[in-house]
């Protein structure tokens, strides 16, 4: 019995002698190598798909020199590239180089100058590209210049936009910088001579840009328009709800347009702020890869921000206003309402991003806390999907709104007022008077994404 107890120890130790020798050569490895190591363990643990990767295989490699080997071929970025399943698949996960950047952005701090975009190609010619700006952030640079929503934009530095170019000269790392704009006259895109020099400061963007109640008969409608799920702007966020409950507001329009997505936690809050009647219910639920299903979770409808108590509404329709841009949290706003209350949606389809992702530091568990202070690389991979309390969670392609309307260049009109178009149509929707809808003749823009979802921000995040 001994000699086989000896044995059994003996063939235990064999099994996992690879990984046991990972976890005590980790100071060993040189440091070019340590960024690729961090890679390869973090997403052999939390990545969401990591079955369906061969290369990170629990016994993919034989032998610590194996290992070493594999890693040693690749820089940090295309390492992380090479161990992603199809990017039909996963479209979301990413690396960044310094994480003070990407911890910031998560709550709404960035190297800015305050406009937000929409990217699109020219319609006349699918190699240029031209911006139209969507909103601007108060505070910020932009906010004293001479720009307003919808202005089109052709150039930075008098040089014109196009595929090949427009990452480079809009996300980089130029603080200050030249934009050149259009007019657009429904059919072409005809520079105009004005150019406006911008400078990238420090922002911080309260994600609350529009708090109001709108009077139309005997409706009181409340309008909020919310762009990013930062959970440092939570108690913020539930004293917005609190000052529509006092005002006694009849229906709410919950524009989400420009919010590609956030905290899991802060999409939580706001669905019982939007109802309340539902504490300890199922909001969401998150599942995990098998080797961390430990971690499947289910959001509850909570009463409470720590001990302060949430202001719901107590409502049972909800209009939400989306665009092409709306992403993630937003997403999970809308499909885990449908359950319970009456979800008009009016816009356009958005995203298809039912997945949530998480910081993976390089430190022995991946958290925050004894980081390798050689380095400041961080991931953000994608590391579980969200249902809702049904259990339905399908929406790749975009979840279809009620009422479609695309926004339109000729026709943005300014955010907030009951004449903009999107606006206009919930008021049409809540209080049943039809109005005379604008026709627009203007050629389509084939639209490539929006400021925010090309420089890295956004998305759904665990905490």
């Amino acid at each position: 019995m001994k000699r086989k107890s000896q044995f059994l120890i003996l063939l235990f130790l064999s099994v996992f002698s690879f990984q046991s020798c990972e976890d005590t050569d980790d100071i060993a490895l040189p440091k070019d190598l340590q960024i690729n190591d961090f890679i390869w363990k973090g997403l052999n643990v939390y990545y969401l798909w990591q079955s369906d990767v061969p290369n990170l295989g629990d016994n993919r490699f034989a032998n610590l020199t194996q290992y070493k080997d594999f890693l040693g071929n690749y820089t940090p970025e295309n390492l992380f590239e090479a161990l992603r399943v199809a990017k039909s698949i996963d479209r979301f996960s990413w690396i960044v180089s310094d994480y003070t950047v990407l911890e910031q952005s998560f709550q709404g701090t960035t190297k800015n100058n305050g406009i937000e975009f929409k990217l699109s190609l020219d319609p006349n010619d699918n190699t240029k590209v031209v911006g139209i700006v969507s909103y601007i952030i108060p505070n910020s640079d932009a906010s004293t210049k001479d720009i307003k929503r919808g202005e089109v934009f052709y150039g930075i530095n008098g040089t014109a936009l196009t595929l090949d170019n427009y990452s480079s000269l809009l996300f980089s790392s130029s603080e200050i910088y030249t934009m050149n704009f259009a007019d657009f006259n429904g059919s072409s895109i005809i520079p105009n001579g004005k150019s406006i020099d911008f400078t990238k400061t420090l922002l911080d963007e309260n994600p609350i840009l529009i708090n109001k109640v709108i009077n139309s008969g005997s409706y009181k409608i409340g309008y909020l328009m919310y762009n990013g799920f930062y959970s440092s702007y939570d108690t913020l966020l539930n004293n917005a709800f609190g000052t529509l409950k006092t005002e006694g507001i009849t229906d709410l329009v919950l524009d989400l347009r420009y919010n590609p997505g956030g905290s899991v936690q802060t999409a939580t809050r706001l669905a019982s702020m939007i109802t309340g009647q539902y504490t300890g219910q199922i909001f969401s639920k998150l599942t995990y890869n098998s080797k961390k299903s430990s971690n499947n979770t289910n959001y509850l409808f909570p009463d409470k921000i720590g001990t302060t108590p949430i202001n719901s509404l107590n409502l049972s329709k909800i209009y939400i206003l989306t665009t092409a841009g709306t992403a993630s949290a937003s997403e999970l706003i809308i499909n885990g309402l449908k359950p319970y209350i009456n979800v008009i949606q009016i816009g356009d389809k958005t995203v298809g991003k039912n997945q949530a992702s998480v910081t993976l530091y390089d430190s022995p568990d991946f958290r925050a806390s004894n980081r390798n202070p050689n380095h400041k690389y961080a991931m953000q991979p994608i590391v579980a999907y969200t249902v809702n309390k049904n259990g339905f969670g399908d929406y790749p392609l975009g979840i279809v709104p009620t009422y479609s309307l695309k926004e339109s260049v000729s026709t943005y009109g300014i955010l907030g007022d009951s004449s903009e178009p999107l606006l206009s149509k919930a008021i049409e929707k809540i209080t049943g008077t039809a109005k005379t809808a604008k026709q627009t003749t203007e050629k389509p823009f084939q639209e490539l994404g929006d400021s925010k979802t090309l420089s890295g921000r956004g998305g759904m995040q665990i905490e």
